[in-house]
């Protein structure tokens, strides 16, 4: 089952487009993350998809509700959890009472309340700071606080805008993991985010978004799909017959730097056996064979560099 359904969806300000034609879907019980330059629409899709401002055309639906609809509208409400890029919380009030006042608001019984508050503020290492003001607190502390009020009312689908942004790394460590913990539980999770580390280590699937939706993929198959396979061997001295062995076998592509051939193959599982022997047939040492992986950052770039 799709809890995300999205066709076409397009948001504009007056003469400018922010987001165009967007397709996609998300399944339940996966954490989809979308990535783009600042500027790309990032921010104006999770708005339109939380009914906090409105389409200019297209459709989407969250869990079979439908944008746009007043009393969808609010079922979707009800069913999400939002953790915006600006955190809005009520500084003079503590960490607790945040929690409980927007507890109340969602109308969750007061047993609910108090036993979600002390686990997710514990679960966020916050429970030691629970009756201090709002106000005292680090950007990374009130991130977490965040984090916890979307959570309070134990929401089916999860909205994160730069989720780890103002944390230092043991706390964004934290927050990865305890995203990863809402997964098993079977939240579905969508999340901004320009730090592609955490978009690989943590999401099933991955859009890359500049104002139209480039691609979207699981981080290893958007790999494959714009790098292709590579293999690089690596050989103890680099000559001309070796180099002439390699190319009779007409690889997809060929470069070499330094002493290393890097090939992009068709079927690497069949092939790379043949090329080994022609190297070694040639004359070459192998020091060893890898498989070349680019990693997200650099797919990233070359995907966003491909449409200027």
């Amino acid at each position: 089952m799709n809890m995300i359904e999205v066709k076409n969806l397009t948001k504009k300000f007056g003469e400018i487009t922010a987001v165009d034609n967007l397709t996609f879907q998300v399944a339940e019980g996966e954490v989809f993350g979308l990535l783009g330059p600042n500027g790309a629409g990032k921010t104006t899709t999770i708005r339109m998809l939380c009914c906090l401002i409105s389409r200019t055309s297209g459709d989407a639906r969250i869990a079979g509700y439908q944008l746009g609809n007043g009393a969808d509208s609010l079922a979707i409400r009800k069913l999400i959890g939002l953790v915006p890029d600006n955190v809005g919380l009520y500084e003079e009030l503590s960490a607790y009472e945040n929690l409980d006042y927007y507890g109340k608001l969602y109308e969750c019984p007061e047993a609910q309340r108090k036993e979600r508050i002390e686990y997710f503020l514990k679960m966020l290492e916050l429970w030691d700071k629970k009756d201090a003001p709002v106000s005292d607190f680090s950007k990374g502390m009130k991130q977490k606080v965040a984090i916890a009020r979307a959570l309070i009312h134990d929401p089916r689908l999860l909205f994160f805008d730069e989720p780890t942004a103002n944390l230092d790394p043991e706390s964004a460590r934290v927050v990865r993991e305890f995203i990863l913990k809402l997964k098993k539980e079977g939240k579905t999770i969508f999340i901004n985010t320009h730090n592609l580390d955490e978009a690989q280590r943590i999401c099933d699937r991955i859009g890359i978004l500049k104002t139209k939706l480039l691609t979207v993929n699981s981080p290893e198959e958007l790999e494959k799909r714009v790098w292709g396979s590579r293999t690089a061997i690596q050989v103890e001295k680099m000559n001309n017959r070796i180099l002439a062995a390699v190319k009779k076998l007409k690889p997809k592509s060929l470069s070499v730097e330094e002493n290393r051939i890097i090939l992009t193959l068709a079927d690497p599982q069949r092939e790379n056996p043949d090329f080994v022997q022609a190297v070694i047939s040639a004359g070459g040492r192998i020091q060893y064979v890898t498989e070349l992986t680019a990693g997200l950052e650099e797919t990233y770039l070359k995907v966003i560099e491909e449409t200027k």
